[in-house]
């Protein structure tokens, strides 16, 4: 009897060992999630779920066209103040983008900023046009990469990861690409942890919400489309032991994020039950699965769930669905096995729903390299061309104080709305340039131009129009 009781608690503990591990292992998710957490130097897998899965990559393509142009750069067949050329093609991309007009000159340098700190899909283009000469030609330099990397289950289709046939990637491949841009491109690797930038009068916050909030954090790339959901490849370093996050499919921007600190968390604890952990081996050596992408479009931007306005995240899409609620589930989860096990920390959800730490933008500018008074004459530049349509307008109204004198009286009426129209093609060319519908009359130049042939009006509303539809969504996404 004795024994027979003896055996049954034998049991007991088993079955509470088994599920405490699996509480760790496989968190709960609400829908298909892929997620690795590995060991930046050794590649060693500390946890893995549906890593070997194929999966839409979404703008963490990026990181593959960072790649390439930097391994160019290093060879030396450009530099990071090579002067690239927006073409039709670069400037047609869906937003996120600069918004640049063809004939626009950017560096590699301000290029690639622009590209991992705002996902700029524009800027993708220029860079994969200035390196492989068409997107065609760059993504068979991609490919080729991805091939000698080791990337197995990875093609590429085009260079910023706009929706595609034949886009597909997993977490494995990503977090090998990561440990490439470690070991091959340190002096280069503070393009991907750039807090912010400014460019003329706007500030863009980089999309990993891990930047600035998440101790130690240090790269990489988030990314999102419809079918692919939220996605982040992300890395941080603590005591001189940097670990790589990957995760795909989550709910929202805030949900990848909180995975990816959970999962980081996980990694640098090292507790004392490390051993109930079955050996993964190495990244490299997982197995991949031979399977269809799945397509998450109907769950993230189906039903009530507004589309975002760019492949980033947008709040008011992230608070659909209980993003927050779900990452307090899988926390309580891990607070209840490892309580007491290691140093209390505030919860993801609470540490990354705070502002970033403060720091100070990197300038980014159209044009050539250059510094002190050039480039201050530069971003000044950028700026005035990103002038709202009341800073136009008190600036026309001082400039034609002088000449109001000589003109007929109400010079700013209805009749200097009509010639405010016949300039705004000058506001119209640049990213942050707003509707017709937002634009205050401005003085008038000359009233006597007023009659002027309705095909001079005719000619900057086709010209307002087109550049319209860029510029609201632009606007409308937040800088997360």
């Amino acid at each position: 009897m004795h024994s027979f009781r003896l055996m049954l608690r034998k049991i007991s503990l088993s079955l509470i060992i088994l599920i405490a591990t699996l509480a760790i292992l496989t968190p709960r998710v609400a829908h298909a999630e892929a997620w690795l957490v590995v060991e930046a130097d050794s590649g060693k897998v500390l946890e893995a779920t549906n890593a070997t899965y194929p999966w839409y990559p979404a703008s963490v393509t990026k990181l593959m066209t960072a790649y390439v142009t930097l391994k160019a750069i290093k060879e030396g067949r450009l530099s990071l103040d090579t002067l690239l050329t927006v073409s039709p093609v670069a400037a047609s991309q869906s937003p996120a983008k600069m918004g640049f007009k063809p004939g626009t000159q950017v560096t590699v340098d301000n290029a690639l900023k622009m590209m991992l700190v705002r996902s700029a899909n524009d800027m993708a283009v220029v860079l994969a046009e200035g390196v492989g000469g068409s997107i065609d030609g760059f993504s068979a330099q991609m490919n080729q990469t991805a091939q000698k990397l080791g990337m197995t289950q990875t093609s590429y289709v085009n260079p910023n990861g706009l929706p595609a046939d034949g886009q597909i990637t997993s977490a494995r491949d990503l977090a090998i690409l990561a440990r490439a841009i470690i070991r091959d491109l340190p002096e280069f690797e503070y393009f991907v942890h750039i807090p912010s930038i400014r460019f003329g009068r706007r500030v863009t916050q980089n999309f990993n919400k891990l930047i600035g909030r998440y101790p130690g954090a240090d790269g990489f790339k988030t990314g999102f489309i419809c079918a692919s959901g939220y996605n982040l490849v992300a890395s941080a370093t603590r005591n001189g032991k940097r670990l790589i996050a990957v995760v795909l499919g989550a709910s929202s921007g805030q949900m990848r994020a909180v995975r990816a600190a959970q999962l980081l968390e996980r990694g640098f604890a090292n507790n004392s039950l490390s051993w109930l952990r079955p050996s993964l081996g190495t990244v490299d050596n997982l197995v991949p699965i031979d399977a269809s992408p799945p397509n998450l479009r109907d769950e993230m931007c189906g039903g009530k769930r507004h589309k975002p306005a760019s492949d980033e995240d947008e709040d008011t899409v992230a608070s659909n669905g209980g993003g927050t609620g779900s990452a307090s589930g899988s926390e309580s989860a891990v607070t209840f096995f490892a309580a007491g096990l290691q140093p209390p920390m505030a919860k993801p959800s609470e540490l990354l729903a705070g502002a970033p730490a403060p720091s100070e933008p990197i300038v980014v500018y159209t044009g050539p390299t250059r510094t002190g008074s050039a480039l201050i004459a530069a971003e000044t530049a950028d700026a005035d061309k990103q002038a709202t349509p009341r800073h136009r307008g008190k600036k026309a109204r001082l400039a034609d104080k002088k000449s109001d004198s000589a003109s007929e009286p109400k010079a700013d009426g209805k009749d200097a709305g009509k010639d405010a129209k016949s300039t705004e093609p000058k506001s119209v060319k640049h990213a942050n340039a707003k509707p017709d519908s937002a634009v205050k009359p401005a003085a008038a130049d000359k009233p006597v131009a007023k009659p002027a042939k309705p095909k001079a009006v005719a000619k900057p509303k086709s010209t307002t129009s087109e550049a319209k539809p860029a510029d609201q969504k632009t606007a409308a996404e937040p800088h997360t």
